[in-house]
């Protein structure tokens, strides 16, 4: 059945707000996620565990909407909810100026469930369109719209950082916020009544395929989110915004990958994935055995490139290995399971480094990015989502 939306806007006009309000909402979205942390340890006293636990609850009550509530909902509803936790978000932001060890776990949780209410339908909104190649190329540049976002946002929270405390730094994200609120209101959402729902999209292969591939980086990206910045203080010993800025090549790499893709979009997945995979196995032993913080900076920058590359690759496969209907619930689904990750992960390594330190627990991450990255190319290899031998759309 062809789905309509209710208009049919350019694709220069969905290019241009997707991307203004991909680059608002996840500059937001990554300042609180990798910002409660440090403002939780050295504001608040927290230990590496609480700051484990924490960043767990925010992405808890994120995967709680990403793989109930989003899925749950019919179009129109969901559009109204987008909206509304864009909202959420905007009005949350101040609240951290006033934290206190009890109220930060509050406000965590809240504004982890509205970001969960975002970032599926962008990557839904990303993938509407119906020429394959047009979609594949539309997902690259959102996913390229986010890496600008994991630029300029801690480039921006760097600079407020040389001046200003952690809790300054929402105050400073509240005209990103309201951006992102007002854009939220063009995000174009699919009409129609027949979206697939519950574990129908949980069999979908392109879920599978997604789920396996974006768990060869979302592990250490998980423990990178939540402990980069206190990591450079504790072993480099350099002040707290220098050490933030330390997801400026990071995101750099990320963003220029990405680039890459969107004006060359691959269209074999599989070199691609494997070669992405090496740099994360080497980059990772590059963190234990960095010797100075210059060294340091090399190695998350080349970290940087499988972050750029292993997250537009999951959502093709996803674009390439499902209809209309079931997108929906597919990435809804495939964000939750990061959203676990992002839960399980910190908790993890926060445990660990109290007992080994964060460097060798970094290192370990290698482990668990080896073992899935074998178990994703035994199945998949041979696959023509990972071939590209697909008919066009």
């Amino acid at each position: 059945m062809r789905i309509k939306l209710r208009r049919e806007p350019s694709f220069a006009y969905i290019a241009l707000t997707l991307s203004l309000m991909t680059i608002a909402a996840r500059s937001t979205n990554n300042m609180v996620t990798t910002t409660v942390g440090p403002l939780s340890k050295y504001l608040l006293g927290f230990s590496n565990t609480l700051v484990g636990v924490i960043t767990a609850v925010m992405f808890a009550t994120t995967f709680i909407a990403t793989s109930y509530i989003n899925p749950s909902l019919n179009s129109s509803v969901r559009r109204k909810a987008f909206i509304l936790s864009n909202l959420t978000v905007l009005l949350l932001l101040p609240l951290f100026f006033f934290v206190s060890s009890v109220t930060i776990w509050i406000i965590s949780a809240l504004i982890g469930l509205a970001f969960g209410l975002v970032m599926p339908n962008l990557i839904t909104a990303a993938s509407l369109v119906n020429d394959r190649k047009t979609a594949e190329r539309l997902l690259a540049l959102y996913s390229t719209s986010l890496s600008i976002s994991l630029i300029l946002g801690p480039a921006y929270e760097s600079f407020v950082l040389s001046k200003f405390p952690y809790n300054y730094v929402f105050l400073a994200f509240l005209p990103i916020a309201a951006l992102a609120f007002a854009l939220s209101w063009t995000v174009k959402f699919p009409d129609t009544k027949r979206e697939v729902k519950g574990s129908r999209a949980l069999r979908n292969k392109g879920f599978l395929s997604s789920v396996l591939a974006i768990t060869t980086y979302n592990v250490p990206f998980a423990a990178i989110t939540a402990f980069l910045t206190i990591l450079a203080v504790d072993r480099f010993h350099v002040p707290g915004d220098l050490a933030y800025s330390t997801y400026i090549p990071f995101f750099t790499m990320s963003f220029l990958t990405r680039l890459y893709m969107t004006i060359r979009p691959f269209n074999s997945l599989r070199m691609p994935m494997f070669i992405s995979i090496l740099i994360t196995v080497l980059t990772l032993a590059g963190t234990l055995f960095s010797p100075t913080y210059a060294v340091f900076l090399l190695v998350m920058a080349l970290l940087g490139i499988p972050h750029g590359s292993v997250f537009p690759m999951s959502t093709i496969m996803i674009q390439r290995a499902t209809s209309k209907e079931e997108r929906n619930a597919v990435n809804s689904y495939f964000l939750a399971y990061n959203n676990f990750l992002f839960i399980a992960v910190p908790t993890v390594v926060g445990y660990l480094s109290e007992f080994i330190g964060l460097s060798l627990t970094f290192g370990l991450l290698s482990i668990p990015v080896v073992l899935t990255s074998l178990v994703f190319f035994v199945k998949f290899w041979n696959d023509d989502i990972l071939t590209g031998k697909l008919p066009q759309s």
